[in-house]
């Protein structure tokens, strides 16, 4: 496994995505839970230490399974990405509310890369205006968020104006549209 170097973590250039699980009677919301677990503990026990979810994953199952897949001393080995359902947002109270309830699913204490999930022109200036930056900042002081990021779905300008408005984006995670 090849590794980089990202703000004094070594993390696998390959990650172990949690979208799109094996699943039972072709419903999505169905994952089949022993071959799942099977296939990312064998990810994490040859080399790969990052894993990635989201909230709407899988129905929102895709957390509870990636939680119940990092017990037993996995949860120590990787660096845990998931999403903010902003969408959802509707105050910046939201922020702390699934945030909590995603520690929860995940059954951990801290979320390693907390992203903003599918920024948009339009979900952008949503956050923006319910103080993402202080849910980040408190987050972040409390210790249950490590890196503060942003998952995009959109536009090179709209892309340039969410880096260079917030100082305090850590990482970033990029859709590319091979077209």
């Amino acid at each position: 496994m090849q590794y980089r170097s990202f703000k004094n973590v070594r993390c696998s250039i390959l990650g172990f995505g949690a979208m799109r699980l094996p699943t039972l009677n072709n419903d999505d919301s169905q994952i089949d839970e022993d071959k799942a677990i099977e296939m990312i503990r064998y990810a994490i026990d040859h080399g790969v230490n990052y894993v990635d979810t989201a909230y709407p994953y899988h129905r929102g199952k895709s957390e509870i399974l990636v939680g119940k897949a990092l017990k037993d001393g996995y949860r120590e080995k990787v660096f845990l990405a998931t999403k903010s359902p902003v969408w959802q947002v509707e105050k910046h109270d939201d922020f702390y509310k699934f945030l909590d309830e995603q520690l929860k699913k995940l059954q951990t204490d801290h979320i390693d890369m907390y992203l903003m999930h599918a920024l948009s022109e339009e979900r952008w200036e949503k956050i923006k205006s319910l103080r993402f930056d202080k849910f980040f900042q408190r987050a972040k002081t409390e210790g249950k968020i490590r890196f503060a990021g942003f998952s995009f779905h959109d536009k090179y300008p709209i892309f340039k104006g969410i880096i260079d408005e917030y100082d305090g984006w850590d990482f970033c995670q990029i859709q590319i549209i091979w077209i």
